[in-house]
């Protein structure tokens, strides 16, 4: 075996050095194309009178503000300065900055103007604006808009980018000639900066012409530095501007109605339905504390017109993580996610003491209702960062009571508690530091009523690179603990990294311990603990044009792993990735994860300190993705996985059509399977007597199962104009288990076949763990953003959930029966109005005077 696993890495090591030779002779040429970093700086003009926002730049104060031109290509070739012309100029006054950019091209015809929904570039031209408010060259605030005047906007930290982040501004755009006009107006409440009387932002400009796929940036970015707001250029000339008091309201009322199914038991055809109505409101919040920091809260919060979840069968030991859609969780969340210790479904999630149906059977008690969710009644952000660079964030949510309802033996129906008033609680400190350095301290904290146990963590990151940029060392540690009544449950985790960050050659090394009691579940998420784990990968990155190729990622490395408690080895792999472009406007890519020595899953057994021998095995796969640019597109994705151990092997694919009617309607249809022959899984474990031994002897029993799962999805959109549109999710998802043998898993790991379930004096010959799934959901939204920040909405919602262990072999029959079964209906109204107190103030005070 050792010398399989010597020759294994040997062959694979060697096939990456084989490449690097002419890797090296191909980027030679890009060495000698890449322009010197310069910071460019721009000067803003002062002004008195404020221009109209209409796309238009025809008052005199726009031509005598300095001129930002001079573009350099980031993509596809990194280097080239641009032929269409750009012109940006800036300008400022007591309430707001001002961005005018002239957009030159060859005719009309070459500027793309797709519709659609804010923050959503779709096959579209843009022009965007970033600011770094605070020169930290990490934290900066991003601003766009298309043609077609779509208006998009995003904040940038160490975290990335993310355009979940949401500001009221104002943008408009023109076709003019051979070109177009993109005029902006940001306000200061939508941005953050020190009260310094004179102000240095760091700033960039950036122009898509999407018939070309050409990005361009004023100051220029380029790929093989790590980092992308340290590499903006500056703004100067910004004198005596105070932060306004901010201060908007944005209540809201909505109107819901609902059909819920109710099924007789022992009967699917009685089924009758019960309706639900709910008219009810609320408010969001923000307040400028001072210049710097912010406070958001939400009042009574209504998620009635959120993104279904995408249900699946889950026949593995961890839970499913559903994306975060509601907006209240998604905007301005950057501090609270840095080291994914927060995980915000935990809040609304499902309840603590969620009900077990076999549990209160036992009892004697049948339960009527045990809702799946609970009720959140407030949440609170506080955020903000200081001249010196420090962000301080303060995240809090208030989940109300939640009770099931139960039945006894005696009919008689009460009420029991499954989650008690709970208080959840983020607090982060963030020190910005010289050369796209940081520190950040981060508290995580539960507090349950009663006595339901309390949860705290307590989390340290950084990252130090050096001056050039060319080297880091980063690092991860965090302590949680449980108040339980007998106990305090303390576990803890750490992850150091040493890494070269900038080149064409890059190299990142990395050693994880997480300990055995380690667990951040009440307000994060985790998996897998008590490990440790090496990691090891080199990049080799080609970021300018080559043969048939714009652009060229790969990476090779190994994962060794081990038990933290008690230690013994675990898991290795190799793996390695290629991505690419075509000059053509095609992406590809293709990967491979070697496992070369069985390894052991402490997991799937579900019963601790018992391990499964998990085989040898091997991965490929790869994807295909089309332009974009054209009205029809195809993305293809497949992977291959085969192990040593039966007939074991899984196949998975996923065929993706998307077609562009015109600028406004537009459809994407994504369909996927997965199909695993003689998969190996947990079945169940249970004690089973020892002949006259009183003591019982612990059987966990692995079922082999053809898993297959099918998943059809057809989104589709159409946009009136820039702020109406409407839009639709339709998706059904079906997933079946067929068990046909069962083996017992013995102490080390083998599994030998088992009498399961015949066996054991017929105790289990009814066990039958075979599952057909199926959900299917519609989620259709209108949508008009009739004023600034302020939206009507009108939201349809279809849900249907079917699980059973009688198989259906099929997909058609799945599909049919799956629509005609009793469905949960749903349609709310909600308005949003965004209040502002100084247009307010100014309004009425004009009105007095």
């Amino acid at each position: 075996m050792k010398n399989h696993l010597q020759a294994t890495l040997l062959r694979a090591f060697c096939c990456c050095l084989l490449c690097l030779p002419g890797l090296q002779t191909m980027a030679q040429a890009t060495k000698k194309s890449q322009p010197a970093v310069v910071k460019k700086e721009l000067a803003a003009l002062r002004i008195t009178t404020s221009p109209k926002i209409d796309g238009v730049l025809d008052e005199p104060e726009w031509q005598q503000a300095q001129i930002a031109s001079e573009f350099i290509q980031n993509r596809p070739t990194p280097g080239p300065k641009e032929k269409h012309k750009t012109e940006v100029r800036v300008m400022y006054d007591d309430a707001a900055i001002y961005i005018g950019a002239i957009m030159h091209d060859v005719s009309q015809d070459s500027i793309l103007k797709q519709l659609g929904k804010r923050d959503d570039f779709g096959n579209t031209d843009f022009f965007g604006v970033f600011l770094d408010t605070y020169n930290d060259q990490i934290n900066g605030f991003g601003f766009f808009t298309t043609p077609a005047g779509v208006q998009l906007d995003a904040r940038y930290s160490s975290n990335g980018e993310d355009f979940s982040w949401n500001a009221v501004w104002e943008s408009n755009a023109s076709l003019q000639g051979n070109s177009w006009v993109a005029e902006f107006k940001i306000p200061y409440s939508a941005i953050r900066f020190s009260s310094k009387p004179e102000q240095l932002w760091g700033l960039n400009f950036m122009r898509n012409r999407q018939s070309t796929r050409q990005g361009y940036f004023w100051n220029h970015v380029e790929p093989a530095i790590d980092g992308f707001v340290n590499q903006w250029g500056k703004l100067t000339g910004l004198k005596n501007i105070e932060a306004p008091l901010r201060l908007s309201f944005t209540p809201y009322v909505s109107a819901y109605a609902e059909t819920i199914p109710q099924i007789q038991e022992g009967s699917t055809e009685d089924v009758s339905y019960r309706s639900d109505y709910n008219f009810g409101g609320g408010m969001d919040v923000k307040y400028g504390i001072n210049d710097a920091f912010t406070l958001d809260m939400t009042l009574i919060p209504d998620f009635s017109q959120v993104q279904s979840d995408n249900q699946v069968l889950n026949l593995s030991p961890f839970e499913v993580q559903f994306n975060e859609n509601r907006p209240f969780f998604m905007e301005g969340t950057e501090l609270f996610n840095k080291g994914n210790f927060f995980y915000s479904r935990r809040i609304g999630g499902m309840p603590i003491n969620f009900l077990n149906r076999d549990a209160e059977e036992e009892l004697g008690n049948k339960i009527i209702d045990n809702p799946l969710e609970t009720k959140m009644l407030n949440g609170t952000k506080i955020s903000g960062r200081t001249e010196s660079g420090l962000g301080v964030g303060v995240f809090n949510a208030i989940v109300g009571r939640q009770f099931a309802t139960l039945e006894n033996s005696e009919g008689i129906r009460f009420k029991k508690e499954t989650q008690p008033l709970t208080n959840y609680n983020v607090f982060v400190l963030d020190q910005s530091l010289k050369n796209n350095s940081y520190v950040t301290l981060i508290n995580n904290n539960v507090m349950r009523q009663g006595s339901t146990y309390d949860a705290n963590l307590t989390g340290l990151l950084f990252k130090f690179a050096n001056k050039k940029n060319t080297y880091a060392i980063d690092g991860k540690a965090a302590l949680s603990q449980k108040y339980l009544s007998d106990s305090t449950a303390l576990g803890h985790t750490y992850r150091i990294g040493l890494s070269k960050i900038s080149g064409n050659f890059q190299v990142y090394g990395s050693h994880t311990v997480i300990s055995d009691t380690y667990d951040p579940n009440d307000l994060g998420i985790l998996f897998v603990n008590n490990s440790m784990e090496e990691n090891l990968q080199f990049n080799y990155n080609i970021y300018q044009p080559f043969w048939k190729f714009l652009n060229m990622y790969t990476n090779i490395g190994a994962i060794y792993a081990r038990r933290y408690e008690p230690d013994a080895f675990q898991n290795f792999v190799i793996y390695g990735n290629l991505n690419t472009t075509t000059k053509g406007f095609t992406s590809l890519g293709m990967f491979f994860n070697v496992e070369p020595v069985v390894t052991y899953d402490f997991f799937e057994p579900r019963v601790n300190g018992w391990y499964y021998a998990f085989p040898t095995n091997n991965n490929v796969g790869g994807y295909i993705s089309s332009d974009y640019r054209k009205k029809l597109a195809l993305d293809v994705s497949g992977n291959y996985r085969w192990f040593d151990e039966n007939n074991r092997q899984s196949v998975s694919y996923s065929i993706s059509p998307r077609y562009r009617v015109n600028d406004k309607l537009m459809f994407v249809y994504s369909y996927d399977r997965s199909v695993r022959m003689d998969d190996m899984g947990f079945a169940r474990t249970f004690m089973d007597p020892n002949g006259d031994d009183p003591n019982s002897e612990r059987v966990v029993v692995f079922g082999l199962r053809d898993v297959n799962a099918t998943t059809s999805t057809l989104t589709g959109s159409y946009s009136f104009n820039n702020k109406m549109s409407v839009s639709l999710r339709a998706r059904h998802y079906w997933s079946k288990a067929e068990y046909s043998k069962f083996y017992r898993l013995a102490t080390d790991g083998s599994l030998s076949p088992d009498t399961y379930p015949s066996g054991y004096n017929g105790r289990f010959e009814d066990a039958d763990h075979n599952r057909n799934f199926n959900a299917f959901n519609i989620d259709m939204i209108y949508s008009w953003w009739f004023a600034p920040g302020s939206e009507i909405s009108i939201a349809w919602k279809n849900a249907i959930m079917e699980d059973q262990s009688s198989v259906v072999p099929r997909y058609l029959d799945n599909f049919t029966n799956t629509i005609s079964s009793p469905q949960n209906n749903s349609i709310s109204v909600k308005v949003l109005y965004y209040i502002d107190y100084l247009t307010l103030k100014n309004k009425f005070g004009k009105g007095r005077s």
